[in-house]
């Protein structure tokens, strides 16, 4: 593989302009089929093999009327004093919601009045408008003239607020704060770390090239394809994030070359042969856990997987074609180090020592530190991570409601306003589907049988036609409490009963079921996901390094810290500790936020695992002492990695400054975990473990080194064949253009 990198480099830093030239036409592309698509992401999935999806569908088939997204719309009194049921108030409450029924796409709208939806102390109302289309299809001016139909009522002095799957302003757009953030953290952090403007931004240059082909990319195929919004936001997460340190890393080794006296024709491809190989392997173990979110059966999961996958892809490529090309333009200016105060004279300074005298830096002296300490140190990180991950105990999953959300959102105060006025339950209806129904008596006695079931507030029919009939459920419970789950399962579970001799069969649906049974199906399918991606990354990680141990160790210290990170994050939002400190609100875990932590942290992980392991091989390979290898590599690297996953960790911290509860708990517990399997394990306990096992680690049967062929990950054959002429050098044949590179490029 080194070979092939480095004679891939060389012909990226030959023909740079066309390698440029290719990568600017791929993005703007991109950007053209995605403003002619008209793609758009949105937050409605489907959960096939569900009773809630099959619900759903006897609705699209048989009563499409209210098969589609439904709003809520929470009338009360503004001030406090007065009743919604005053002649004033209630008369703009019915003209606004009469007018409503001729807005295309709506249905059915059920006015508070006649739907017996006013709370006792007459205060707040509820209604209740049913659209025909999915809540992803709504038409933004149909919203748009909902809105503007209540109007006429907010100025008679009611408050309106709005819940449901749609509603006016459900679909925002996402800032743009977030990423330039990280942006510049990271910059600020690639500045300090290399002390030069050209290498500092090429790195961040690339990941932007790479990010803008793949969103435009996924935001073309969502004019096809159902794509969840929270995928942009991962994609992009990971496409910065591993652009920047995959670039990171072959620059690091770069500009080492450069000041110990390469030419820059020289230096590049070399860099690439040895520092790329790591890269490519961390790359397809972050692409291999990402796609092993298909396992699962959820299409939004998969698509969220292979949309990210694609991002670390582009990344991947841009590492190995653009980086070398742009390091062909810019020459010698990579060691061209800045006069700011405090940056250049301090990276200047060293650079050149770490050059010269590997052994001097910190990050050598804390390798010392952690191989003589080691036993210590193994124990004092594995109680580190053991304690925190101890909330992860009582986690709760479900799926953010209204309840989750600001306090100054519409679809909070509509929460808060139903829970006060009806009870909590209000917020999460059950549509319970009557199939088979012959007759009006076969709805009206399962009615009656759902009033008896303990917890079930009230019940109301809604609708029948063509042998079906809807019928609504309110549980004493709010949607995410654990009653109103153990609710639909006794539904269920005594269905035969609820149907008693009519003929009829139930099924349990509507939004609040649906969640239920996506959190059911999330933690079904996490131990058969964590076992598919475990297994393929063990065996590209032995195939990697030739030996069981490397990966087996790397596999443990991840399960650590993503317990550390998720028992972090159970904590903070679900234990409600960083409500505060985060403005956030109580609430359980997001049900697919542990599947995808395992699928980007192990992913992220084995980044880091790779990125440090590999120079520990590398000089084990050059001088045999395996413990003296752990020092110098983990010294080596030392630098780099911390660079790498500062950069991740303030990306990801930076999605912490939105209004979404979800964007916020996935950048929380993704900063974590990075945090946590960077420094206390990569560069901690895994050196620890190391210096214990020594030469031990890299054993490996003969028949393995027999039948599966070496991928020389350190660059060793590479370092053979240019030493024996075998491959001639970079720049051999090209003095002109060489020289005019180490003058400092074009």
């Amino acid at each position: 593989m080194s070979t092939y990198l480095y004679k891939l480099a060389q012909f990226a830093f030959r023909r740079r302009r066309i390698v440029l030239a290719v990568w600017l036409a791929a993005a703007i592309a991109a950007i053209a089929i995605a403003q002619a698509s008209g793609g758009k992401t949105n937050d409605n999935f489907t959960i096939p093999g569900t009773e809630s999806q099959n619900a759903s569908n006897v609705l699209t088939e048989k009563l499409p009327a209210f098969s589609g997204g439904q709003t809520t719309v929470v009338f009360a009194t503004a001030n406090g004093s007065g009743k919604i049921t005053d002649p004033a108030d209630k008369a703009a409450i019915d003209s606004a919601l009469t007018n409503l029924k001729s807005v295309p796409q709506v249905s059915n709208v059920v006015d508070p009045f006649t739907g017996q939806l006013v709370s006792k102390d007459g205060k707040v109302g509820l209604g209740q408008v049913q659209w025909s289309a999915k809540a992803v299809d709504v038409k933004d001016s149909g919203l748009d003239a909902l809105q503007a139909a209540m109007k006429p009522v907010q100025a008679a002095g009611v408050q309106v607020e709005y819940n449901g799957s749609v509603f006016p302003g459900w679909n925002q757009q996402p800032s743009e704060l977030p990423e330039l953030i990280g942006l510049v953290v990271a910059f600020f952090i690639l500045m300090i770390t290399f002390g030069a403007f050209a290498a500092a931004g090429m790195p961040i240059l690339g990941a932007i090239i790479g990010v803008i082909t793949t969103l435009m990319g996924i935001t073309a195929v969502a004019s096809v394809v159902t794509i969840a919004s929270a995928s942009t936001t991962v994609a992009l997460m990971l496409g910065l994030s591993c652009g920047i340190d995959y670039g990171l890393f072959i620059l690091s080794r770069h500009r080492t070359n450069i000041l110990n006296g390469m030419t820059p024709e020289e230096s590049v491809p070399l860099a690439m042969g040895t520092a790329g190989s790591s890269v490519v392997f961390a790359a397809l173990t972050v692409i291999i856990a990402l796609c092993g979110l298909s396992v699962v059966g959820i299409p939004f999961l998969t698509v969220m997987g292979v949309s990210a996958a694609c991002s670390v892809f582009v990344a991947l490529l841009i590492a190995l074609t653009l980086l070398p090309a742009m390091l062909g333009f810019a020459g010698t200016k990579v060691a061209n180090f800045t006069r700011l105060p405090g940056l250049g004279a301090r990276a200047e300074r060293v650079a050149r020592r770490s050059a010269a005298d590997p052994d001097s830096p910190f990050g050598a002296r804390w390798a010392r530190f952690v191989v003589r300490r080691r036993v210590p140190v193994l124990i004092g990180g594995i109680a580190l991570l053991g304690v925190l991950a101890i909330p992860a105990l009582s986690i709760q999953l479900g799926l953010p409601s209204g309840a989750s959300q600001p306090t100054d959102k519409t679809q909070r105060k509509a929460y808060d306003l139903t829970t006060d006025g009806f009870g909590a339950g209000f917020n999460g209806a059950l549509q319970i589907v009557v199939q088979d129904v012959k007759s009006t008596a076969d709805t009206q006695q399962v009615a009656a049988k759902l009033a008896t079931v303990p917890d079930v507030a009230q019940v109301t029919p809604l609708a029948a036609q063509n042998g079906i009939s809807l019928i609504r459920v309110i549980p004493n419970s709010g949607p995410n409490d654990t009653a109103t789950a153990d609710l639909v399962h006794k539904l269920r579970d005594d269905r035969s009963t609820i149907e008693g001799t009519t003929g009829t069969h139930i099924l349990v649906g509507g939004t609040t079921a649906s969640n239920i049974d996506t959190s059911a199906k999330m933690s079904s399918a996490l131990p058969i996901f964590l076992i598919a991606v475990v297994g393929l990354a063990f065996i590209l990680l032995t195939f990697a390094f030739r030996t069981i141990l490397v990966p087996i160790k790397s596999i443990v210290g991840f399960l650590l810290s993503m317990a550390a990170a998720l028992g972090a994050q159970v904590a903070i939002f679900q234990w409600g500790w960083g409500e505060h400190i985060f403005g956030i609100t109580k609430s359980e875990t997001i049900s697919f936020l542990p599947i995808i932590m395992l699928a980007i942290i192990f992913g992220l992980s084995s980044d880091y695992e790779v990125f440090v392991v590999s120079r520990i091989k590398e000089e084990f390979t050059k001088n045999g002492d395996a413990r003296r290898a752990v020092q110098r590599g983990t010294g080596f690297s030392a630098r780099v990695v911390t660079a790498a996953a500062l950069i991740m960790f303030f990306i990801f911290v930076a999605f912490m400054f939105t209004d979404d509860p979800t964007i916020k708990a996935i950048g929380f517990s993704f900063a974590t975990g990075v945090f946590l399997d960077a420094f206390v394990v990569r560069l901690t306990l895994v050196p620890a473990v190391m210096a214990l096992v020594q030469s031990k680690l890299w054993y490996h049967p003969a028949w393995f080194a027999k039948y599966i062929p070496d991928p020389d990950i350190e660059g060793k054959r590479l370092e053979e064949e240019l030493e024996s002429g075998e491959l001639a050098p970079a720049g051999a044949s090209s003095g002109a253009s060489g020289a005019s590179s180490a003058r400092g490029g074009e």
